[in-house]
């Protein structure tokens, strides 16, 4: 099956593009408008209001670098975290089948997660930048 593993970047793009459409469709909504909501929700999990802006930006940020893949790792290092946050102190209580569960940000974790391990792949800016690159 060589012939799947010659598709892998197209397999790392389609994740970083889900990913990062995702990520933005909901940090969009908190940055552009909802953003007193967020604070709101950050400080009712006891956490310094402050932490809201930072978490939009993950999300709407992150989502951007993910889909167009530069700085992809530490993107979503910081995807992981905001996901680890969301599933803890929001969605965790509601179990996994419940309203309001935390399937989704698990799944969401669980990308971000592998690309960090794997970084972006060759469809990507940081590719371009690398040591692999087409400098």
């Amino acid at each position: 099956m060589r012939f799947l593993e010659r598709l892998q970047p197209l397999a790392l793009l389609v994740l970083r593009l889900t990913l990062g459409a995702i990520l933005i469709a909901h940090g969009s909504a908190k940055v552009f408008g909802g953003m007193h909501h967020h604070i709101d929700l950050v400080r009712s999990l006891h956490l310094p209001g402050w932490l809201a802006y930072l978490s939009a930006a993950t999300e709407f940020g992150g989502g951007i670098l993910v889909v167009v893949g530069f700085l992809t790792r530490f993107a979503a290092l910081c995807i992981l975290i905001n996901m680890c946050v969301a599933i803890v102190g929001v969605h965790l209580k509601n179990g996994f089948v419940g309203q309001g569960n935390y399937q989704f940000p698990l799944a969401l974790a669980a990308m971000a997660f592998s690309l960090i391990f794997f970084g972006a792949g060759p469809i990507a800016i940081d590719w371009l930048w690398g040591s692999r690159g087409g400098r």
